[in-house]
């Protein structure tokens, strides 16, 4: 099926039928023109929500999140918690006080990859037995090309 191109003049019969070779886009751009003003006006409603006059309240502010409590097991076998250097023995007490003093929250655990598995388990048990319940081990994220991440 071929199209022909003629410019116009030319006498046609009454059931010559050409197709338009033009996208008329008109009605596109209406549509978007609508859905533009429609998002203009829907947006500032849905940010601001509702108008509430809130009670005053004599109890105290919660209190800003601590900072995490992590424990690390440097390659060389030595012990972190946060900055501060712990000898094994030291770790149950240490966390202990800092429970005592922070409540229940998440321990993260780190330890280099070079460390044996039987250590990591023993960090871990000994987070338990000061009675954090919420452990959670830290990982560095492989790059997108599936070689290791460089280390911070």
């Amino acid at each position: 099926m071929g199209m022909s191109v003629s410019d116009g003049i030319e006498n046609r019969e009454e059931g010559d039928y050409r197709p338009i070779s033009e996208i008329n886009i008109t009605p596109m751009v209406d549509v978007m023109l609508v859905l533009l003003i429609i998002f203009m006006i829907t947006a500032p409603l849905l940010v601001a929500g509702v108008p509430v006059e809130l009670p005053n309240t004599s109890a105290a502010r919660i209190s800003q999140p601590q900072k995490p409590i992590i424990v690390s097991l440097a390659a060389d076998g030595s012990l972190f918690i946060r900055e501060e250097q712990v000898n094994r023995e030291g770790l149950i007490q240490k966390l202990q006080a800092l429970r005592a003093t922070e409540g229940d929250t998440v321990v993260y655990v780190r330890a280099d990859k070079k460390s044996a598995y039987g250590e990591v388990m023993d960090i871990l048990g000994r987070v338990g037995e000061s009675g954090y319940a919420r452990v959670s081990l830290l990982s560095q994220p492989k790059s997108n090309g599936g070689a290791p991440a460089p280390s911070q």
